[in-house]
């Protein structure tokens, strides 16, 4: 059973910013409608935001364009940009234990998590494409002729931004980072689960000189703030992480201005252990691969394929870690796991968990709630898994891992591949060599190799097949944020 850690509540945070942020003001929405954003810990009411909807995307959109058409930051020096958005990464870390227990309070996650993983990670994203802002650049051409041939990289525009809960802070560095060392001006609704963090990163945007219009915030639910998003034809390109299901939404919204999209969305990821791998690591890396984040991941590793030799063996391993984690008060250092993001989420999960048992998975650790308060759900193990499950098809995005074995590698390949998704994937062996031949034959736009959850600001992330399409971070996560022009000069003499 999963160890509970007693309550040791830490001092709140102050809550400065429960208004939308637009045109480089707090405003209230123009309905003046509020919504409550809830502590997953504790079930209570953290605050009543201000909830956008058609009305404030438009003045929104309207200060983001005028922003792009007549302001002055695309057409800035690049290398201010840069230093701009340095500034800007400066304030976060100067901010960082604020924004961490922010984080923790509106999403679940442990704060140390926030405080370590989270935090740092959105720095050096921005960081990262602060220094691409003066990097951008075409190419000249030897055309046929006798021309001067070249190309621009241009901003695309506005980007409407919709972000997810899971991630909150760490979502906002990826998408502003490239959008903003492109050029481009946005306007953003943050998860109704989760706008806190994305309101204050906004304070601090704005004082590190980022100018009015730029980014603007409107936080609100998805069928009225998000959908006036992606209809606004104001918006040149929408940038979206969450579910496939919106995702098909969001392409029927947008297809009658054939409006750019980038998408990443779920997965079902394989972590595939053979025989010869280093087996403590292995476990450590499942461990780590699906409970991260409370198993609210996108790329959690949620199908865990192990050989047979040391099917046995290996599950031991798993289950005895796995009834070892400490769930409980995000706010205590001692916690491991925090609580899912909401009840929606909570029942979501619990939904699966019985499912599993009902169509005979064997459920080796977990499965419960934890305590009678708050979204806790005991780290979960299932065994004797078929792939036909359910809970080996669909993406539960919580903490439930699903252990399938395997005896030959081709069998393993395909069945691994046997998914709509394709968004990450794994394998753990010391043979170098099946390690690249797994790596090259699973469809999936990130495989790690002896480790799980490795992420960079300069390696490209995102999916095959329903995972999504378009990239995030790397220099390839410039390129849904940049429009190429070719300009053909002729060089014959006038009147020649």
């Amino acid at each position: 059973m999963a160890t509970v850690t007693a309550p040791r509540r830490a001092a709140a945070p102050q809550i400065r910013q429960t208004q939308l942020f637009i045109d480089g003001q707090w405003v209230p929405a123009k309905s003046g409608k509020t919504f409550e954003t809830i502590n997953p810990a504790t079930e209570e009411v953290i605050a009543q935001v201000a909830e956008g909807d058609a009305a404030d995307v438009e003045l929104a959109v309207r200060a983001a364009r005028k922003a792009f058409d007549e302001g002055p930051w695309p057409r800035m020096d690049a290398r201010e940009r840069g230093r701009i958005m340095m500034r800007l990464c400066d304030l976060i870390e100067a901010e960082i234990d604020e924004l961490a227990a922010l984080e923790s309070l509106d999403n679940g996650k442990p704060v140390s998590d926030a405080r370590t993983g989270d935090i740092p990670l959105a720095i050096d994203a921005l960081r990262y494409y602060a220094g691409w802002a003066d990097k951008i650049h075409g190419q000249t051409i030897p055309v046929s002729g006798n021309y001067f041939c070249y190309t621009r990289r241009e901003p695309v525009g506005v980007a409407g931004q919709i972000i997810p809960w899971n991630f909150p802070i760490l979502m906002v560095a990826w998408k502003w980072g490239p959008a903003l060392a492109a050029g481009c001006t946005i306007v953003m609704k943050p998860a109704e689960q989760t706008p806190l963090t994305a309101l204050h990163m906004a304070r601090l945007a704005q004082k590190a000189g980022v100018p009015d219009g730029v980014i603007n915030v409107v936080p609100g639910f998805g069928p009225t703030a998000g959908a006036a998003i992606v209809k606004h034809p104001g918006i040149d390109k929408v940038a979206f992480t969450g579910s496939g299901e919106t995702a098909q939404i969001i392409m029927r919204q947008a297809a009658d201005q054939l409006k750019r999209l980038t998408f990443e969305l779920g997965g079902k990821s394989p972590n595939i252990v053979f025989a010869d791998a280093d087996l403590a690591a292995a476990a450590a890396g499942a461990h780590v691969g699906i409970y991260l984040n409370q198993g609210q991941c996108c790329c959690a590793g949620s199908r865990l394929f192990v050989e047979d030799k040391i099917h046995g063996e290996f599950v031991e391993r798993v289950v005895e870690q796995s009834k070892k984690r400490r769930v409980g008060d995000p706010f205590d250092p001692g916690t491991q796991q925090g609580p899912q993001v909401d009840r929606a989420q909570f029942d979501k999960i619990m939904g699966y968990i019985e499912s599993g048992k009902a169509e005979g998975a064997t459920c080796a650790a977990g499965g419960r709630r934890v305590g009678d308060r708050g979204f806790f759900i005991e780290p979960t193990v299932f065994t004797n898994v078929k792939d036909e499950m359910k809970i080996a098809r669909e993406e539960i995005f919580g903490p439930v891992l699903s252990v399938l074995k395997f005896s030959d590698m081709e069998e393993l390949i395909r069945r691994a591949n046997a998914t709509t998704f394709g968004l990450a994937a794994a394998v753990w062996t010391r043979d170098i060599a099946r390690a690249h031949e797994v790596a090259k034959r699973l469809r999936a736009g990130t495989v790690w190799v002896n480790c799980y959850d490795v992420f960079d600001a300069a390696a490209p992330f995102g999916g095959f097949k329903q995972s999504g399409f378009g990239r995030e971070l790397g220099e390839r996560g410039l390129d849904s944020y940049l429009e190429t022009k070719t300009v053909t000069v002729s060089l014959d003499p006038p009147g020649a």
